[in-house]
């Protein structure tokens, strides 16, 4: 273990030997904890459950995400088990037609610098945490759930439900949409139901008919629905996503409920006979009520004084553009950066991380609230939508100021 944090009358940052507590031990806490340790920091991660894992879910890495997991040295583990699809197509859920098409694979490369991954959620939870252990120098707390903070001028704490109290310099919130590091810090309530319920599966290709199965990415789009599908796993899995209008009933927080296959088999009763034939091969589904807080407004969403917030924590957002864990991914990569910065304390250290990102991540919660309005959209919306992407395709669907990166 490195030395103790040095201090001096100025306040100013020495990294070597700082502590960051993290609270969360999801993508975006271990993202951090990593991106943490890469810059010299001594994280230290804590995480309610009895063991890490994830549930069986996909997510989509822009070439915005796959280029700081290069920088990270993580493109080999990733090459392993991820898979990287050559085309993203938008079709017709009702008439199953063609919409538009972006060009992926070997093109995503060249344009942006790496290429386009979907990826198993535990998949890529455990390639994080491998290179944690890896590296030996973060300290991992499983059951240990976080209750309340404290800070001053000099440091912070955490209060542990068993009674115990950590103390270090800075505490990261990574604990999720319904972080109650947030409610502490911020005391903005909790997001809200969208009406929307997302239907989750994940399948063996193998054991699906041959003309269902794809290593493409398919964006089905309907009347008040849409469902999406790729690979994962290089390939061997499918993981499917349909999205309907509907209330939650159960825990709201909760998001891995067991789901009415009836239920959702109704609602696609009208698609068209390969999206229909999918729905009906799967039979094992898991069911999310879909909530949302508004889009980010200013830095001071991000935390105050020692205590800062990550990913969900600070800006939970809808699935309708694939970020939600890259930005938790982009998000560590910037804190990182702004503790890198010799000569500044450390609040102003922290003010630069939430200024560098509110921005950027309004603007993705902005766009993924407007894709999910276009994706079920009805009557001259929709004829528009299906008009402008048969025109414009690859132009609507090629979203260049997010998959360069930030500034």
């Amino acid at each position: 273990m490195e030395a103790p944090a040095k201090r001096g009358g100025t306040g100013k940052i020495q990294a070597m030997g700082k502590r960051v507590l993290i609270v969360g031990g999801g993508i975006g806490g271990l993202a951090a904890a990593l991106a943490c340790s890469r810059a010299g920091w001594q994280p230290e991660l804590f995480e309610s459950a009895r063991e890490f894992n994830e549930v069986g879910a996909g997510i989509q890495l822009g070439p915005n995400i796959v280029k700081i997991l290069n920088t990270w040295g993580l493109s080999e583990a990733l090459a392993g088990v991820a898979a990287f699809p050559d085309r993203l197509q938008v079709r017709s859920a009702t008439s199953g037609r063609e919409l538009g098409v972006l060009r992926l694979g070997a093109r995503a490369v060249q344009r942006y610098g790496a290429a386009y991954a979907t990826i198993h959620r535990a998949d890529m939870h455990a390639l994080l945490l491998a290179e944690l252990k890896r590296r030996g120098d973060v300290q991992l707390h499983l059951q240990s759930e976080v209750v309340a903070f404290e800070q001053n001028a000099d440091g912070v704490s955490l209060q542990c439900a068993n009674g115990s109290k950590v103390h270090g310099d800075l505490v990261l919130g990574a604990d999720g949409s319904w972080s109650k590091l947030r409610q502490q810090l911020l005391g903005d309530g909790s997001p809200v139901a969208t009406g929307h319920l997302a239907y989750r599966a994940m399948v063996q290709q193998s054991s699906l008919p041959e003309n269902l199965r794809s290593q493409h990415i398919t964006a089905w789009l309907g009347p008040q629905l849409h469902v999406i599908q790729y690979p994962v796993r290089g390939g061997d899995w499918l993981n499917v996503v349909a999205v309907v209008h509907g209330h939650m009933v159960g825990d709201i927080e909760y998001w891995d409920h067991s789901a009415n296959v009836a239920k959702l088999r109704r609602s696609m009763a009208q698609t068209c006979a390969p999206l229909h034939d999918l729905i009906h091969a799967i039979e094992r589904w898991r069911l999310w009520g879909l909530s949302i807080r508004a889009p980010m407004k200013g830095p001071q969403e991000f935390g105050r004084g020692r205590v800062a917030l990550l990913g969900d924590a600070a800006h939970p957002m809808l699935p309708y553009l694939a970020q939600g864990a890259g930005m938790a991914i982009e998000d560590a990569q910037a804190l990182a950066q702004a503790l890198s910065v010799d000569g500044l304390t450390l609040p102003d250290a922290l003010r630069n991380y939430a200024n560098a990102r509110w921005q950027r991540c309004a603007r993705v919660q902005s766009r993924a609230i407007r894709n999910g309005q276009i994706f079920h959209a009805t009557g001259l919306l929709r004829w528009g939508r299906d008009a402008a992407m048969k025109l414009l395709g690859e132009r609507l669907l090629d979203v260049e100021w997010l998959y360069r990166g930030p500034a």
